[in-house]
């Protein structure tokens, strides 16, 4: 299982709930809208946020200690 962190609009949150670490960049892309269209994500909410709101996104995964983090974030600096 793998801690998710996701980067939107220049606001960073980590899902409530552990990801499966395997989950594919897609999938990761798809959890990610429904974390934020649905206010599961602190200080990210956006009701009506597309579908495809993360397809340029970058999926970043690393492994320290065995703890694993999965990174959604834009492709530069400081959100989107």
């Amino acid at each position: 299982m793998a801690t998710l962190n996701v980067t939107y609009q220049g606001r960073s949150a980590d899902a409530p709930q552990p990801v499966d670490e395997r989950l594919s960049d897609a999938d990761i892309r798809r959890i990610a809208v429904e974390l934020v269209r649905t206010g599961a994500l602190p200080g990210l909410i956006v009701a009506e946020l597309e579908q495809n709101a993360f397809t340029h996104f970058v999926v970043d995964r690393f492994t320290d200690a065995g703890t694993v983090r999965i990174y959604l974030r834009p492709k530069v600096p400081f959100g989107q």
